[in-house]
């Protein structure tokens, strides 16, 4: 059986779709008389393979999201037959998929349709994407979340299957107390204490002005020495947020590291004194789960997936609500007896997610599409 991967729309490694397809390839089971063959840009022949050398074919076109989607609907049919796959895994299928089928297909989202696409301008990609998942042969949802959201958007809910993503236990784990005024992540040195929030800028949703107003009302209010660290890629949003930050009362005390290399975060997590997640428009929030496997504790939003990921083992509040996300952030930062709580049940809980799990669950949804 030949499996073709898509390695399209993955930000060459470099965003939450791109460490998907990473740690899913280094997890899919190797069976006799199986084969992965993965495509896409030659820029991402070694970005997915450094771990198994699957076979890797190059598509020679432009590296424009616009080329890629066109490349979709227009050639990848005839280039999924000529290369004799018996079925396709879309790893970024919210962002470009076949207008139709002729080999069996499998769309993985992790991302809630209804939100990512809410904007007038971006109804009509909505409107695309919709019809491509209702001919696609088998979709995997990666949360409860996101498969009601398909279903609301009109998806048949018999061709979903939840599968949560998995956590690199390897590299997310709880280190030995840091001591240490520094930690050292070339090419930063960030002061302790800080609390991290780990999350692209890339649009309101995301709250992270809402968050830095909080952050600076904590501050104003316990004269606590923490730092605010926004690590994640930067998207046009950035700048009303570099503003916000800025005006702030506490901007010497906050600190945008833009892009961060994923593979840094351990030990990123492991010096915070507590990873603080307000964002409404998740559909998997894997940095949480990575925060508790760390050792430190979460607060996050009472909207959208982030009830469903922590399992009742983070503190929640109101994204919308300043003055109740800053006394999250006090308690959080210095209630020892819940710190110790958090901590323990986020430790547990984060056990139950790992690749091998996910991956077998992915294969068996590809077989189950053939």
């Amino acid at each position: 059986m030949n499996i073709g991967i898509d390695t399209f729309g993955c930000d060459h490694g470099r965003s939450g779709l791109g460490s998907y397809l990473y740690y899913l390839i280094e997890s899919l089971p190797v069976e006799e008389n199986l084969k992965y063959s993965l495509f896409g840009s030659e820029l991402d022949r070694y970005t997915y393979n450094s771990v198994k050398q699957n076979d890797f074919i190059n598509v020679d076109i432009n590296d424009s999201l616009h080329s890629e989607i066109f490349w979709h609907r227009m050639k990848a049919k005839k280039f999924f037959k000529d290369k004799k796959f018996d079925a396709v895994l879309f790893a970024a299928a919210s962002r470009m998929l076949p207008s139709s089928f002729k080999v069996p297909g499998i769309a993985i989202i992790n991302e809630v349709v209804s939100s990512t696409f809410e904007s007038f301008s971006e109804k009509v990609k909505k409107a695309v994407l919709l019809k491509s998942l209702e001919k696609i042969n088998k979709i995997i949802a990666s949360s409860l979340y996101i498969k009601s959201d398909l279903v609301n958007c009109g998806i048949d809910s018999n061709k979903i299957t939840v599968i949560p993503n998995g956590i690199d236990h390897s590299r997310f784990y709880q280190h030995a107390a840091i001591t240490e005024d520094y930690v050292d992540v070339k090419p930063f040195a960030i002061k302790r204490p800080y609390i991290i929030y780990p999350s692209r800028i890339s649009g309101p949703s995301k709250k992270h002005i809402e968050l830095i107003k909080a952050f600076s009302e904590f501050k104003n209010r316990t004269k606590l020495p923490h730092r605010l660290v926004l690590a994640g890629i930067e998207d046009s949003w950035a700048d009303k947020v570099h503003k916000e930050a800025l005006k702030s009362s506490a901007a010497s005390e906050i600190f945008i590291t833009g892009f961060f290399p994923h593979d840094d975060f351990s030990l990123l997590y492991a010096g915070a004194d507590a990873c603080v997640f307000p964002s409404v428009s998740e559909g998997v929030a894997l940095p949480v789960l990575e925060a508790m496997a760390s050792g430190i504790p979460v607060a996050c939003s009472s909207s959208g997936v982030l009830p469903e990921v922590c399992g009742g083992n983070s503190i929640l509040f109101d994204s919308d609500n300043i003055e109740q996300m800053s006394n999250s952030i006090e308690q959080v930062v210095t209630d020892g007896e819940k710190r110790s709580e958090l901590i323990s049940r986020g430790l547990e809980w984060s056990k139950r997610f790992t690749w091998d799990k996910t991956a077998m669950e992915v294969l068996n949804v590809i077989k189950s599409a053939l």
